[in-house]
């Protein structure tokens, strides 16, 4: 089975709400057995072929979901289809503009939800087809485009998959100048910071969403939640230069919890009924690094409306997607 594609300043508004108190109730030990029955619902998922996506996608299936993922290799797509039973597949690197327009011309229908998943971690330095910094151009730019372009196809949630490395990421004096320069790899490059920045991009690129939002009275609802420390393969792509995600995956096993666990967040997130505004969520115990989903806070910065409305800015300069005329036809 191929995938589809294979070859190929607004006015101000409210800050994004983050009273926990208004949110649905979110009962203990909430798992997938919570998740109400899905059948005629329609999910996509990027990077879907491993670690939290494809359990993601094994969970929805499991409730009675139709799920497309995304994948950059076709026989990832079909072993992940085996697995997690996802319907369909889009051919998508979130690396390459190009394949990102290629891709977005392939949904051509409204999915329920949407969840922005795809990425990679503390990788070397290196830079994407389009000239980006590889962590900020794979776990933000792109998944900012690809979202842009298909965002007339996102009926009721848009889901992002951020990380406690949230909180390492600073993007230095904040300026738009600096944020455009990490954006390009311009300057000193530390894979972790860098990491911690794309994944800090994840919250604002949602706090700017739900400001947008609350400015046209109706939309989507942007979810962002995170997996705490989950076993997935992320540390593959650095573990051969980076001693310490050497070390962080070989006590992985022993001390984080399962990708399926870490996937509980996002489920949540995506099938929790009730929810009218932006919220965050993440484990519940050990300092957020395992445990059932519950609403949580992400760092002050998380929050800046002045950083968020210019990394948006930077991202459309970068990307060319502007977001009020980018839906395609």
């Amino acid at each position: 089975m191929a995938c589809k594609g294979s070859g190929v300043q607004i006015p101000s508004a409210p800050l994004m709400n983050t009273d926990n108190e208004s949110q649905p109730s979110l009962a203990s030990g909430w798992s997938v057995a919570d998740i109400p029955d899905q059948t005629g619902k329609r999910y996509l998922i990027t990077g879907g072929t491993s670690g939290l996506g494809l359990e993601s996608a094994k969970a929805l299936v499991s409730r009675g979901a139709h799920v497309t993922i995304t994948a950059r290799s076709e026989s990832k797509a079909i072993s992940a289809m085996k697995f997690s039973g996802a319907q369909d597949c889009i051919a998508l690197d979130l690396a390459d503009l190009s394949s990102v327009h290629a891709a977005a011309k392939l949904v051509t229908s409204i999915y329920d939800v949407v969840f922005l998943n795809a990425g990679i971690m503390a990788v070397p330095y290196g830079k994407t087809k389009d000239g980006f910094e590889m962590q900020l151009g794979t776990n933000h730019l792109g998944h900012f485009a690809f979202a842009g372009l298909i965002q007339k196809y996102i009926g009721q949630r848009l889901v992002l998959t951020s990380s406690l490395a949230s909180y390492l990421g600073n993007f230095g004096d904040q300026t738009r100048l600096e944020i455009k320069n990490r954006c390009l790899g311009i300057g000193s490059y530390s894979p972790w910071i860098a990491y911690g920045d794309s994944k800090l991009a994840n919250l604002l690129f949602v706090h700017e969403l739900e400001r947008r939002r609350i400015t046209r009275g109706d939309g989507f609802i942007p979810m962002v939640a995170h997996p705490g420390w989950a076993r997935t393969n992320l540390f593959s792509h650095s573990r051969k230069s980076q001693p310490v995600a050497i070390a962080m995956d070989l006590v992985s096993g022993a001390l984080a919890q399962s990708a399926a666990n870490g996937a509980l967040p996002l489920l949540c997130a995506a099938t929790l009924p009730g929810i009218n505004h932006t919220g965050f969520i993440g484990p519940d115990s050990a300092f957020g690094m395992k445990g059932s989903p519950k609403f949580t806070h992400g760092k002050a910065l998380a929050y800046d409306q002045e950083l968020a409305s210019d990394l948006w800015q930077v991202s459309e300069e970068l990307t060319g997607v502007t977001w009020e005329n980018s839906a395609h036809a």
